[in-house]
């Protein structure tokens, strides 16, 4: 995800055993999806891109590509596919601009790993309206766009959700995007050979967490923990890794 438009929302957010399901009843799990299912994008935070690239590499056996940087937020980026319409974007301080105004500190990281992921929706408008039916205090929609170095303009709208559960640098709660049907989503055009097999959640308060991603029609076992947690299942040609 890109682009200034994104700006006023990246400012915005900043035990043992057992885990909780979420859905309960046949008709909730009608409504329900999947998180792996749910997936547009994961971030996997770096304090330097170089160095994150690298140990993509490492890991994966894929060298993901440079994508570019979010003007006014202080990050910059590179991506690669996890197959489907579902891409990994490595998130990191852009040393070009003097203020950082990402939610999420990334430059303190001593490691790469993933602080939080986007979910994909086809009708981000209904989707909010469902949202604040809900309880849920949103941001958004907001459109966004990107000039791609060919000149070609990417389109999408995105959707926050303001809930007070981020911890340890990690936001479990994703937000949500909406790609406009003549943008060429980053997942087709980036370096393949990875793909996304599952998705975890562990966080010290998983009956909140898992109760949110509910009320948004995201299903996940969500696992008690002393710090929250993503994790991403990948089928790779170095074999199965987790990030």
């Amino acid at each position: 995800m890109d682009g200034s438009n994104r700006r006023e929302w990246l400012k915005l957010c900043a035990a043992a055993g057992g885990s909780y399901l979420v859905a309960s009843g046949s008709r909730a799990a009608e409504r329900m999806t999947p998180a792996v299912s749910a997936v547009d994008h994961l971030l996997l935070g770096v304090s330097d891109l170089d160095r994150g690239i690298a140990w993509v590499e490492k890991t994966t056996g894929v060298q993901a590509m440079v994508g570019g940087s979010h003007p006014g937020v202080g990050t910059r980026n590179a991506l690669l596919s996890l197959g489907g319409r579902r891409y990994l974007e490595i998130i990191a301080p852009d040393p070009a601009q003097k203020a950082f105004n990402f939610r999420i500190d990334v430059r303190k990281l001593s490691e790469p790993r993933l602080i939080t992921w986007a979910a994909a929706t086809r009708d981000i408008d209904a989707l909010a309206k469902k949202a604040r039916e809900a309880g849920l205090e949103v941001f958004g929609p907001q459109p966004g766009s990107r000039e791609r170095p060919d000149g070609k303009v990417l389109r999408w709208k995105t959707l926050g959700i303001k809930v007070d559960l981020a911890a340890d640098g990690v936001d479990p709660i994703p937000f949500f995007i909406e790609w406009a049907p003549d943008s060429l989503h980053p997942s087709q055009d980036s370096p393949r050979g990875c793909e996304l097999l599952a998705l975890d959640v562990a966080h010290p308060k998983p009956v909140e967490v898992g109760g949110v991603l509910s009320k948004l029609g995201i299903e996940a076992s969500v696992k008690p923990g002393r710090h929250a947690r993503l994790s991403a299942t990948l089928r790779t040609p170095k074999g199965t890794v987790k990030l």
